[in-house]
């Protein structure tokens, strides 16, 4: 589609401002509120039926509202103010990674570039192509490697039906909806080769041939290339093959896993881009090795000297902490995909298993992280003790190593600052560290500013985006309640009360039910005379989990009884735009895993940026931040029975709130009603989060300990042919 095909599908737009559509097709505005301004001030109402999607408003918007908007002096000084900052930003120079030169051109005097695959990525509500924290790390990841000019490209899916659009029914049943997505509606163009053609993969699926075309969207300076195989000629089953997020049947998921990984590769070849350094986030991609195997196979490479070629060019992120939740196929499954593939490897059947062998009770599997292990020269956990802990799990891998010699280590998730600030907290730090901070992310000396804050200044904003909050959760509350035509019968929060967020996957180990094991005990502490306590839940599970579901429904009925209506309420469809007020409007962060299960988590990260303290289990990353002053760990003490440990962190989790938390929050206000003292933990958690837990350090550690040594191994193997 050329961009005069394109413009029939939209409003007419003046010619002073016609660069917003533009602006529209790069995720850049995303990430800047000044630039979504620009969409949301021509229809305020019109932004929110969109849901926040420019390319949508454009189409949608009535012509009178753009000439208006061309006509208005301060919108238009507004509009040149963002164009001549996002033209700064995509032509500059000068960035962070052009000013570190972490590595040099190649032989081939061109910058070595990165591709970086994911079966999702979380980058804005407008485009559903995410299921949870996985995706949103993906996207921060990439937006960051646009901040910083990171050559890298991104390879994912963009799945037609999304994950799903959940609905909580009067009893308290999640329901999925799955609303079609069309590309005309989104920031996604097709994808063109250097000469102009179209990009469509062809590969082999289980014996039947399927299409996929790819389609790109720009993330700042980035560009993310997605497969869709809903394209003719496929059949109605190809069609369907990448409709929706982590199908629940295992050979969908395997033949998705076979266009991520094998299809990612022939798509980026079809572009003309040949990456130096391959990342794997996640097993879903794993199958990406077998394809850059082949290619060298079938060039005349020896396979042993294949793997050592494949092997030192790619990087393996892991997120599992449970040997379960990895992917693992039966080997009847895969050689029903790839009883084609081994003889152009120069393998036998047996050889070609043994690539991905994982003995397990059931009998022998082909596992997506044994293979990613095998072929990756770098790996890595996503927290210290996620590091600790995926080296016991793989420890069989290594048998003649100790589990310490296990070669996977841990780089720490952070989250993209810029986008999950509250646009009262960057202005706030704007006057406070100095307009150059977003340059320094990751430096601790800017952050230690914070400290200067005065407290009544930073008690005022927080109070504001707690006020904000308590309306967004009104307004959401609400649109249910007209949507199931019930009348809301009791209030729903307060704008000055404690308020405890708890939102994330409803998976057992998270246990959101912990917070319920007193019922009585929490109603006490909910209504404390003068010191009152308000909780809101959000979460989703997959469709097919019924477990997560029955969490889900217990929750909401349990918001619902007598003592806890009107102080605990569940939000339906957790999504980012729902964690962007959550993380910013809450006064604690509150998180109850089943230690080792969380692997690292990044909603807590992403809420003491905004001066919101944790409460949480000594789990994923929250053992490397806490310090006993920037929030409360619960539960220290460990027990081998279940039961016992829930009750112990359960009662863990009462004490801290009835001796720490609340009375701090309440008592010894001065005379300003200013709480000093807890305003002091706020300041705290900013500073010791913010610069260590944000995607640019996660970034310079890939960088540093993954993305420059793999291209110094590329070099050398390129010296060495």
């Amino acid at each position: 589609m050329s961009p005069l095909d394109l413009a029939l599908f939209f409003t007419p737009i003046p010619q002073r401002i016609a660069r917003l559509r533009e602006l529209a097709y790069n995720l850049w505005w995303s990430w800047h509120p000044e630039a979504q301004a620009l969409y949301s001030q021509i229809d305020p109402d019109l932004w929110e039926l969109v849901y926040h999607n420019p390319v949508k408003l454009l189409r949608e918007v009535r012509q009178r509202r753009l000439d208006q908007a061309a006509s208005n002096p301060a919108y238009v000084r507004l509009f040149d103010a963002v164009l001549a900052d996002f033209d700064a930003y995509m032509h500059n120079r000068q960035t962070w990674f052009a000013r570190h030169a972490p590595y040099a051109p190649t032989s081939q005097a061109a910058t070595p570039v990165v591709a970086y695959f994911s079966a999702e990525f979380g980058l804005h509500e407008s485009l559903p192509m995410y299921s949870g924290g996985l995706g949103i790390l993906a996207g921060d990841h990439i937006k960051e490697a646009s901040d910083i000019d990171l050559p890298l490209v991104a390879v994912g899916f963009i799945y037609p039906q999304g994950y799903f659009r959940q609905r909580i029914d009067p009893e308290g049943q999640q329901l999925a909806e799955y609303p079609r997505l069309n590309v005309v509606d989104v920031p996604v163009m097709p994808a063109w080769t250097p000469d102009g053609n179209e990009v469509v993969v062809e590969i082999e699926i289980a014996g039947r041939m399927t299409f996929a075309k790819a389609y790109r969207v720009q993330v700042g300076r980035i560009p993310l290339f997605l497969l869709d195989t809903d394209i003719h000629p496929n059949s109605e089953q190809n069609r369907e093959l990448l409709a929706r997020i982590y199908s629940g049947d295992e050979e969908r998921r395997v033949a998705q896993e076979v266009m991520l990984g094998i299809g990612g590769v022939r798509m980026l070849r079809q572009l003309g881009i040949n990456p130096t350094v391959w990342h794997m986030n996640e097993g879903h991609a794993a199958f990406m090795v077998l394809e850059l195997l082949r290619e060298q196979v079938v060039q005349g490479m020896p396979f042993d000297q294949a793997r050592h070629t494949v092997r030192s060019q790619t990087i393996f992120t892991t997120h599992t902490p449970a040997p379960s939740a990895s992917d693992a196929f039966s080997m009847n499954l895969i050689e029903k995909f790839f009883w084609r593939y081994w003889p152009q490897l120069g393998i036998s059947h047996d050889e070609f298993m043994y690539l991905a062998r994982q003995d397990k009770a059931s009998g022998p599997a082909f596992s997506m992280t044994t293979l990613a292990l095998n072929f990756a020269e770098r790996c890595n956990g996503v927290s210290k003790l996620h590091g600790h802990v995926a080296r016991g799990m793989w420890h069989w891998l290594y048998p003649d190593r100790s589990r310490d010699q296990v070669p996977i280590g841990a780089i720490s998730n952070g989250v993209h600052t810029a986008s999950w600030l509250a646009p009262e907290m960057h202005q706030i730090y704007d006057a406070y560290l100095g307009l150059e901070w977003p340059d320094r992310l990751d430096n601790p000396d800017v952050w230690a500013r914070i400290y200067a804050i005065p407290n009544d200044v930073l008690w005022s904003i927080r109070r504001r985006l707690r006020q904000n909050l308590v309306a967004f959760v009104r307004e959401r509350t609400r649109q249910r309640y007209q949507r199931l035509a019930l009348a809301m019968t009791a209030p729903i929060l307060d704008e000055e009360t404690l308020t405890i967020g708890f939102a994330r996957r409803f998976a057992p180990y998270k246990r959101a039910t912990l917070l319920f094991k007193d019922l009585e005990r929490l109603k006490a502490i909910l209504h404390n005379p003068g010191r009152p306590v308000q909780i809101i839940f959000a979460g989703k599970t997959h469709p097919s989990d019924d477990v997560g579901k029955q969490l889900i429904q217990e929750v909401y009925q349990l918001s619902h009884t007598a003592g806890l209506q009107g102080h605990i309420i569940f939000l339906e469809e957790y999504d980012i735009a729902m964690a962007r007020e959550l993380v910013k409007g809450v006064d604690v962060w509150l998180n109850t895993p089943r230690r080792p299960y969380e692997a690292s988590g990044t909603s807590g990260q992403k809420a003491s940026l905004n001066g919101v303290p944790n409460i949480s289990i000594l789990d994923g990353w929250w053992p490397e931040a806490y310090n006993e002053r920037n929030g409360w760990a619960i539960g220290e003490e460990w027990y081998s029975d279940p039961e016992e440990q829930d009750q112990h962190d359960a009662n863990s989790l009462y004490c801290v709130l009835e001796q720490k938390v609340v009375p701090l929050f309440y008592d010894q206000r001065d005379a300003a009603e200013v709480p000093n003292a807890w305003i002091a933990v706020v300041k705290e958690a900013i500073v010791t989060v913010a610069p260590r837990f944000s995607a640019r350090r996660m970034l310079r550690d890939y960088i540093e300990q993954c993305y420059v040594p793999a291209v110094l191994a590329a070099d050398e193997s390129a010296g060495e042919t």
